[in-house]
């Protein structure tokens, strides 16, 4: 169905294969970028290749946060994110359902958004883009899925040369501030912990 929507975009079917690898992402680890306003990283790293699950877009139709909504909805009409549904009936909606409504025994219930991104990831061959590790770590290695977080997506940035470290520092501070959960306390802590696992 993802692979029918990107088409839909006007890719060819060659551009549609590549995307495969898409990203769907949570709500905590989009809103990071959306409240440090710095979703433009997003853009320059994975465009065409970022996929929100209908439940999490519902999130950030909450009038409390009218202008977070604002910069989704300008990346949709940019062509930068693709919302996607769960229809009833499908594998992605069996999985959805388990992991909200009728987990397996030693299995816990998660909420809506991290559900949906790891029932469309799954389907999709997909990377799953959560913060909340503590919550979809089982289901994580359960299903095999790749995994990334909002501090990976911000070593990306800086290998790729979109920011320097005192940047990435400015944007973690922000990042914070709204209490994402980000592994480390400033972006150069999170560096050294990346470069050590790296070397390791």
């Amino acid at each position: 169905m993802l692979f029918e929507m990107i088409l839909s975009t006007g890719m060819n079917k060659t551009e549609a294969i590549l995307l495969i690898n898409s990203l769907f992402f949570d709500t905590d680890c989009l809103s990071a970028f959306l409240w440090a306003k710095c979703e433009g990283l997003l853009s320059k790293l994975y465009a065409g290749r970022m996929v929100v699950p209908k439940q999490v877009y519902d999130e950030f139709c909450r009038p409390t946060i009218p202008h977070l909504k604002k910069q989704i909805d300008i990346m949709l009409f940019n062509k930068e994110i693709i919302i996607q549904t769960i229809d009833f009936g499908t594998n992605e909606f069996n999985t959805y359902y388990e992991l909200t409504q009728t987990p397996r025994k030693g299995y816990k219930i998660i909420g809506k958004g991290e559900a949906a991104s790891i029932a469309l990831a799954k389907e999709n061959n997909g990377i799953v883009a959560s913060n909340n590790l503590r919550d979809i770590d089982t289901y994580i290695k359960e299903f095999a899925l790749k995994h990334t977080t909002t501090s990976d997506i911000m070593v990306d940035a800086f290998c790729k040369g979109l920011i320097n470290e005192a940047k990435g520092n400015s944007i973690w501070s922000v990042m914070i501030s709204k209490k994402r959960k980000l592994g480390a306390n400033s972006f150069s802590d999170y560096l050294s912990l990346y470069r050590k696992k790296v070397c390791l």
